[in-house]
């Protein structure tokens, strides 16, 4: 089969699988190991599509009026070096990420919010999707033009 599908872990993709376990748009929060930058702020990742995530990364989607982008752009904004344990290995337990203070807008301010952000959220993953295909297409044509393979010498440009 296909190793086709993203393969996360704590701070990046880690490799690609043959399945997935989940499908649509999702934060990924580091649980251990690198999961604060040097300023104290969350390592995050703002994901979607069909994916499958190993156990060192929190899963977060929104609710009751929160929208996953909403919470991608809080947690880039909240310093969260207070909660994170561990003397050897960093790690930001489910029961420490609770106790994270946030002021909760009304569910009309949220709405309001995520209506201006969501076009832009959308074009991030436009623009995303442009970049993974013009890089397969690099990936592709590059080899063939660099072994001669295609030429492109009669070419007007």
């Amino acid at each position: 089969m296909a190793k086709i599908y993203p393969y996360y872990g704590a701070t990046s993709v880690m490799d690609y699988v043959d399945n997935y376990l989940f499908d649509g748009i999702y934060l990924l929060l580091g649980e251990d190991g690198t999961v604060v930058d040097s300023l104290g702020f969350p390592i995050l990742q703002y994901v979607y599509g069909q994916f499958w995530v190993n156990n060192h990364a929190h899963i977060i989607t929104g609710k009751e009026g929160f929208s996953v982008e909403e919470l991608y752009l809080f947690f880039s904004l909240t310093n969260i070096k207070s909660i994170v344990t561990g003397a050897v290995q960093q790690k930001v337990s489910q029961q420490n990420l609770k106790k994270v203070p946030a002021i909760i807008p009304s569910k009309d301010a949220l709405s309001a919010f995520d209506e201006l952000i969501q076009p832009i959220f959308s074009q991030i993953r436009n623009l995303r999707d442009e970049n993974a295909r013009l890089a397969d297409l690099r990936d592709t044509l590059l080899p063939k033009l660099m072994s001669g393979e295609l030429d492109v010498s009669d070419i007007d440009i």
